[in-house]
This record gives C-alpha cells, sequence and structure tokens, in this order.
C-alpha cells in the first residue's frame, strides 16, 4: 500500500490533461486481461469551439467524457482482452467504464477524508485493493462485491448516520471511471493504489468500513463547524 506522502502527489498528478487513444485502449484491454474486470467505453471529450464537451453533446452533461453512451452499457460490459480491443477499436477516445456489483464495488468517500483513511489503514496494517482518485475531488476503495447493500447498516452499528456522513456504495447496476480516463476540463482519474499481484485479493467492506466511516464523521463535523 502506497505511504500517505507518496499518495498526496496525486492530485497533482490528475491535472495532467492528457488522453490518448492508445493508453485508454491499453488500459481497458489490461483490465480485462489482467485483472478480468468487465470494460465498457463510455462517451468521451470533444474539441468545440476551443472547449471540451462531452460528445453526447449536452452542454449541460454533469459527467462530460466519462458516462455510458448507450442505455444498454451493462450488456455491452466484457471481461474479455479481444472484446475490449474490438470496443476501443472503434471508439479509441472514448471513456474506460467499470461496472460494480460484478468483480468488485467500490465504497465513494471526498477526498481529504479518503486520504485520513489511507493514514489510519495504513497504522491498521490492513491490505487495500485498488483505490481511485477522480479529478472531483473523490477517492473509491475497491472492495468484494455485494458490499453496497451493507454499507448503511454497517455505518449505524458503528455510531453514525449513513445521511450524515459522505460515504457511498457503489453496486449492482452502477459503475466506476477507471484511469486514464478525462473528466471534462477537470483532469484524469488516477491511481491512489494501483492495481497490483498483491492486491489482487480484494478485502470484505467490514474490513475498511471503520477507517472510512471515522474520516467521513470527521469531515463532516469540521463542515458542520464551518457553518
Amino acid at each position: 500500500m502506497l505511504s500517505v506522502e507518496e499518495t498526496i502527489g496525486v492530485t497533482e498528478a490528475a491535472r495532467i490533461p492528457q488522453q490518448r487513444g492508445e493508453q485508454l485502449l491499453d488500459s481497458a484491454v489490461r483490465y480485462a486481461e489482467e485483472r478480468h474486470w468487465d470494460v465498457f467505453p463510455g462517451t468521451w471529450l470533444e474539441a468545440v469551439e476551443g472547449r471540451e464537451l462531452c460528445s453526447c453533446e449536452d452542454p449541460a452533461c454533469p459527467a462530460p467524457g466519462a458516462h455510458p453512451a448507450r442505455p444498454d452499457w451493462a450488456s455491452q460490459a466484457t471481461g474479455s482482452a479481444v472484446g475490449a480491443r474490438r470496443l476501443w477499436g472503434r471508439h479509441p477516445r472514448a471513456s474506460i467504464l467499470l461496472p460494480t456489483g460484478r468483480t468488485f464495488d467500490a465504497l465513494d468517500v471526498p477526498e481529504s477524508a479518503g486520504f485520513l483513511a489511507l493514514a489510519r489503514m495504513e497504522r491498521m496494517d490492513l491490505t487495500l485493493g485498488p483505490v481511485t482518485c477522480t479529478p472531483d475531488r473523490r477517492m473509491l476503495f475497491f472492495v468484494l462485491p455485494g458490499a453496497a447493500p451493507k454499507v448503511a447498516d454497517l455505518i449505524r452499528k458503528l455510531g453514525w448516520s449513513p445521511a450524515g456522513i459522505d460515504l457511498v456504495a457503489k453496486g449492482e447496476g452502477q459503475y466506476v471511471a477507471a484511469p486514464p480516463t478525462r473528466i471534462g476540463g477537470q483532469g484524469a482519474v488516477q491511481w491512489a493504489n494501483r492495481p497490483t499481484a498483491a492486491n489482487r485479493w480484494l478485502p470484505d467492506v467490514e474490513e475498511l468500513i471503520s477507517p472510512l466511516a471515522y474520516a467521513c464523521g470527521r469531515e463532516a463535523a469540521a463542515a458542520r463547524g464551518r457553518q
């Protein structure tokens, strides 16, 4: 697992505005081939009159360049490297989206809470799965599938209100954007903890929920104090 000092640089790297088609295709193939993750291509960014707009052509798109391009995306997702190469061969600039609820779920927290939780996890000697940082300052911790339905009850058991802290789980029927996908003009999704052979076996949600809930609770308390 990366130390906090090593992960802090991720937010700076996330601002690098690069999204070459070859990188996207190679990354999508690698996720399918090496991690056995399902992948599917999403929208992409188009340069229009000096601005970057989503290929969906909605000027008010909430996630420009990083959402499904078609309603049947769940059936389009493939865990085959050959299938991934074919899909990105057709759309080389397409974002890389990973459906949750299949080989993993994701715990989504504010970036500041995520870094605090990473420090606590390091002291607790917890084994982490992959973790992403998004350019809108969120962190997503990959855990075993089936986590999403458990999260609210686990938070309550720890003494927190699920509605009172900013910790949500992405599970069946949802998706996350994978590096090096770019989102709008904000920057690229980056790994805070990269997929490696050492973290092929993902942690259960019960292993990570305590430090994550604690960090999100502190974040919520600090926000109330600033009001």
